[in-house]
């Protein structure tokens, strides 16, 4: 599930923080960064269990017009084509999904006022329109209504983001990129009428990969923060920004232990996150400093990668 930009995220985070508190436990720090990364996965089935929490919202709203002392035609005879959708049908009579959601915990109950507000800002919008007005009655057209529901009302949802925030630290970032790989399952789910069940790490590889990088950045710290306070001209090390000592220690350890991965790629993931965690001018000093000391460990042969294209790096930035 996760990919390897979110786990360098993940790992900058546990690194930074680790750091920063002054620990030096390795086994405390992998165990933090298997943590965050599992829990990715159980925001993965928290959203995809609103599915379900706004059906029932649905029927709740059908009941109460039934039972209404005189219910309008419409009342008496609603269009049940949403309460019936069939995507919502699998997901409740998925035995592995409910299991997991029950003992994780993930549930809605708790969060109505938030439930009817999605359901009223769907039942507004022209896709629900369509999707109920539609005579085709088929698991397909129901997969592209959730899949339009998730696109349209979670992203950029302050709501829904508040409410993640209470919920885990660990979530919050998460969210888009969570978001993104539920949309794609459900496109599979469309083609395959099965429920995709996604694994912590896209490749079987992907978990090494973190704990190599995290226990690697974190050994390595002190040794690669002295070859950066070196490779920095007229900057006392202590004014250096923290955040971007921290992408550029990741950047050297990922270029030394990671031989199939190239110089370019690494450079430009680094100087992404800056963007993202760091200070506005932090991209220009990540990219030139990370080049530079990489080029200098080629050149020492401290860097070694295997395969074609794998030695190209970015153009150096005065620092």
């Amino acid at each position: 599930m996760l990919n390897r930009r979110l786990i360098r995220i993940k790992s900058f985070k546990v690194l930074f923080s680790a750091v920063g508190s002054g620990s030096d436990s390795l086994t405390s720090a992998e165990k933090e960064l298997m943590m965050s990364c599992e829990k990715t996965r159980d925001l993965y089935y928290f959203l995809l269990n609103i599915s379900g929490s706004i059906v029932r919202i649905a029927q709740e709203r059908i009941d109460a017009g039934r039972s209404k002392f005189t219910p309008s035609a419409l009342e008496s005879n609603p269009n049940k084509k949403f309460v019936e959708n069939k995507f919502c049908k699998l997901l409740e009579e998925d035995e592995d999904f409910v299991r997991f959601c029950n003992r994780k915990g993930l549930h809605w109950g708790e969060h109505d006022v938030f439930l009817k507000k999605v359901y009223n800002s769907v039942i507004a919008s022209d896709y629900y329109s369509e999707y109920m007005n539609s005579s085709e009655n088929s698991f397909e057209e129901d997969c592209n209504l959730f899949m339009r529901i998730f696109e349209e009302e979670f992203e950029d949802n302050d709501a829904l983001e508040n409410i993640l925030e209470d919920l885990s630290l660990y979530w919050i970032d998460d969210l888009a990129y969570v978001l993104n790989v539920i949309i794609k399952n459900i496109e599979i789910t469309k083609i395959k009428k099965k429920l995709v069940h996604p694994n912590v790490f896209l490749k079987d590889d992907d978990r090494e990969f973190a704990q190599r990088l995290l226990s690697q950045s974190l050994l390595k710290y002190d040794e690669y923060m002295k070859l950066i306070s070196e490779n920095v001209s007229n900057w006392d090390s202590d004014r250096l920004v923290s955040t971007d000592c921290t992408l550029i220690v990741m950047g050297i350890a990922e270029a030394v232990y990671f031989p199939n991965i190239p110089i370019k790629v690494t450079i430009n993931e680094y100087v992404e996150l800056s963007k993202y965690y760091s200070t506005p001018n932090s991209r220009i000093f990540v990219n030139g400093l990370l080049d530079k000391i990489i080029q200098k460990k080629v050149a020492d042969g401290e860097v070694v990668k295997i395969g074609r294209g794998l030695f190209e790096g970015n153009e150096s930035e005065k620092i």
